[in-house]
């Protein structure tokens, strides 16, 4: 029973939109309607600056990273921590509280893995401020270090179940970032700051 409860309240908290949360408490225009409609950090930077922005990174990235962190106090089997992770980023990608339309999950997933091991999280992080600090495209910094993630989870902790749930976790962002990917092909995809 433990076990399905912390599944569960992990897709409960993923499906609360930090973004949407801040823009109404900051009185700034609805992420879904503004932008690129994306309830998402960047889209929060664009429409409501950096402070607001951070705020929702850092929302988001507790949704993934306390349900997961949770799992150790509960002695979880990586199959348990694999299926929180997972609850938690879907809650985020498809919330309940929102109608199932959410954001692509980048800090989310980044939660999730700081939760399972810093170094799997420091890994994903790295690279992502690198490709950002390099090229300014969030989208192509968050496609890069997810696609790499699976790799670091089976060089930290490979459990072939949390590898399997990072590769999952991974298409699934890849594909929430299909209109990003065609963007980015035509050179018509936007830095960060624009």
């Amino acid at each position: 029973m433990p076990d399905l409860l912390i599944i569960l309240a992990a897709y409960l908290l993923g499906s609360v939109s930090s973004a949407i949360i801040v823009c109404r408490l900051m009185g700034l225009p609805d992420p879904r309607t503004q932008g690129s409609n994306n309830p998402g950090a960047t889209n929060v930077l664009r429409i409501g600056g950096k402070k607001a922005a951070a705020i929702t990174l850092l929302g988001d990235s507790l949704k993934g990273f306390v349900p997961v962190l949770a799992c150790y106090f509960l002695d979880a089997t990586p199959l348990i921590f694999a299926l929180t992770a997972m609850a938690a980023f879907l809650g985020h990608l498809y919330p309940v509280f929102f109608g199932f339309q959410g954001g692509k999950g980048v800090a989310t997933a980044l939660g999730t893995q700081f939760g399972l091991h810093w170094m799997i999280g420091g890994a994903v992080a790295l690279v992502w401020l690198f490709i950002a600090k390099v090229l300014r495209i969030s989208s192509l910094a968050a496609l890069v270090s997810m696609a790499l993630a699976p790799l670091f989870v089976w060089l930290v902790w490979p459990a072939p179940e949390l590898v399997a749930m990072q590769t999952a976790m991974t298409l699934l962002l890849i594909w929430r970032h299909r209109s990003n990917i065609r963007k980015l092909l035509s050179g018509a995809e936007s830095s960060i700051g624009n």
